[in-house]
């Protein structure tokens, strides 16, 4: 199964707690009470992902975390490389594959396409979509008026 660790759900509400209010600069104390995950963990993942450069910081009395750009410039992938590392969900789909059977394997070329897809859909969905501060334009499809048929 394809899943993301629970750290990595983690950062994410975090990030989406960042991108609520970019201006601000948030303590980890209250980003912590914002989303409701626990202190330590908060602390870690902002400095993961500080680190990363998805998220500043600043220190001192009025010092606090924010988002290093806009959420609509911070996407699924970033996020996903930041705080697991890239994606990949073979070995023969990764940046640097260190699969003994690469030379003989039938299907590892059909894998790499998934792998390439799924990246694709990361890289399209940012954080602001995520987060639902911005949400992909619904199309819309006018309804054709139904007349009534009366009844014989």
């Amino acid at each position: 199964m394809l899943r993301i660790s629970k750290l990595t759900d983690y950062g994410t509400v975090i990030l989406a707690c960042l991108a609520g209010q970019p201006s601000r600069l948030w303590t980890a104390a209250e980003v912590a009470e914002c989303t409701r995950v626990g202190l330590p963990t908060v602390s870690k993942l902002l400095k993961k992902l500080q680190r990363s450069g998805l998220v500043t910081s600043a220190r001192g009395s009025h010092g606090g975390y924010q988002l290093a750009r806009p959420a609509a410039g911070i996407s699924a992938a970033q996020i996903l490389d930041a705080l697991e590392g890239p994606f990949a969900i073979t070995e023969c789909s990764g940046e640097h594959s260190t699969c003994g059977y690469q030379s003989n394997c039938q299907v590892g070329h059909a894998w790499q396409r998934v792998n390439s897809a799924i990246r694709r859909a990361l890289t399209d969905i940012s954080l602001a979509e995520l987060s639902g501060a911005e949400r992909p334009q619904a199309t819309f499809v006018p309804l054709t008026r139904v007349t009534r048929i009366p009844h014989e």
